[in-house]
């Protein structure tokens, strides 16, 4: 029997209200978890990881994954110092793998690292979801953001949704959403103002898409031989939602980004994290085929599901359920463990996390980051685990 999927569970630090004690009852061996204490862009020191380290460790769980090691804005916009970041950033990769960690996930998002407009989106079952609702978004850029430019970027259709919308709401509820807007940074409940969020879209008012692309690559081509010597994966985490929004470049949103990312410093050590829940929200992507085709580069697995909605909506579904046919998800993955096998590549049993999960049951008692319910994430894992089993029983037992 081909190994498992190492099943893993994100963890957000001593401060996270899921202690460490609670994911081992889940099921899972593997911690996925940053120094978000740590200023992006600084070095993190060889003593903070190793603290971190013992103390997943003393839980019996293993750090497989460190998610995220924040990209500094300059490496994005190409300011003068982002050299001396990415020296940093190599410094702590160093560090990293002096430790004994090797897989190190990273987005390349402008400004925010996910974007939703809804947390609490009560499903029938009156479970708690994260939603994304395109005219909410819409009638934040246009009415509370005023961003100059904004209305080139929507039809008179989604203006006028976008109207109806704005005009819903009281001043308080145009307030939450502009703080769930402003909140899209992992680790922290730190929320932009909408004056400090102008001042950071202002650094990209000359970066388009092919510019972030060009800026990635720099920073890719700088530090991928030191991953690849001190034995370090890199894999870029793609765009939630993988579709520009308030004007901002996406770049790794579809499966041409996915290759232009490997393409941009060809290297083991140079991957992917494959995200089912943020390629999932682009109707374009075709999940099972990048698995065939791009499996390869896999270093990390975010399994999550989303429902998909015509007009660019979308929200958090169970993980066996909405838009994406997560059994032929999870069958292409087995098939690129087979061919890891084959090949005699050691890395087969790749980090799995169930990513996001509905706030269920006692999860309403905890507050806990948007997303990261443990009771949620475990219905999650549960589903995965067994579907993995299914589908390998069938495959390699029959």
């Amino acid at each position: 029997m081909i190994a498992n999927l190492e099943q893993t569970f994100r963890w957000f630090g001593p401060s996270d209200p899921v202690t460490l004690s609670a994911i081992t009852q889940t099921g899972a061996t593997g911690i996925v978890n940053a120094l978000h204490h740590i200023p992006a862009g600084e070095e993190w020191s060889l003593e903070e990881i190793q603290k971190r380290k013992a103390m997943i460790e003393a839980a019996g769980l293993r750090w497989s994954v460190v998610e995220s090691v924040n990209i500094h804005e300059s490496i994005r916009i190409a300011s003068p110092e982002r050299d001396a970041y990415i020296e940093k950033y190599i410094k702590t990769l160093k560090n990293l793998s002096e430790a004994g960690l090797s897989v190190v996930c990273y987005n390349f998002m402008p400004v925010l690292d996910w974007t939703r407009t809804n947390l609490d989106y009560r499903l029938a079952n009156d479970a708690s979801a994260l939603r994304y609702d395109a005219p909410a978004l819409a009638a934040f850029d246009l009415y509370i953001l005023q961003r100059p430019g904004a209305y080139n970027e929507f039809t008179p259709e989604q203006q006028q949704k976008a109207k109806a919308y704005f005009d819903s709401l009281s001043d308080e509820e145009k307030q939450k959403l502009t703080n769930i807007i402003m909140a899209g940074l992992p680790g922290t409940d730190d929320v932009y103002t909408i004056e400090e969020f102008k001042t950071h879209l202002k650094k990209y008012e000359h970066i388009n898409a092919t510019t972030l692309k060009a800026n990635m690559a720099y920073f890719l081509q700088a530090i991928i031989p030191d991953a690849e010597k001190l034995g370090i994966k890199m894999c870029v985490h793609p765009d939630d939602p993988p579709f520009s929004i308030l004007g901002l470049p996406r770049i790794v949103s579809t499966e041409q980004d996915l290759n232009d990312v490997v393409n941009a410093c060809p290297s083991s050590s140079n991957g992917l994290t494959f995200c089912t829940g943020s390629l999932g929200a682009n109707p374009a992507n075709d999940l099972p085929g990048i698995v065939s085709r791009l499996g390869q580069h896999f270093h990390f697995l975010h399994l999550r599901n989303v429902k998909r909605e015509p007009d660019g909506s979308f929200y958090e579904a169970d993980h066996l359920a909405g838009s994406s046919d997560m059994f032929a998800i999870m069958k292409n993955l087995i098939l690129e463990q087979k061919k890891r096998v084959d090949g005699g590549r050691a890395d087969v049993a790749i980090p799995m996390r169930p990513d996001h999960g509905h706030k269920l049951l006692d999860d309403f008692n905890y507050k806990t980051y948007p997303g990261y319910s443990i009771i949620g994430r475990l219905k999650g894992l549960a589903e995965l685990r067994g579907l993995e089993m299914g589908i390998k029983r069938t495959l390699f037992e029959e």
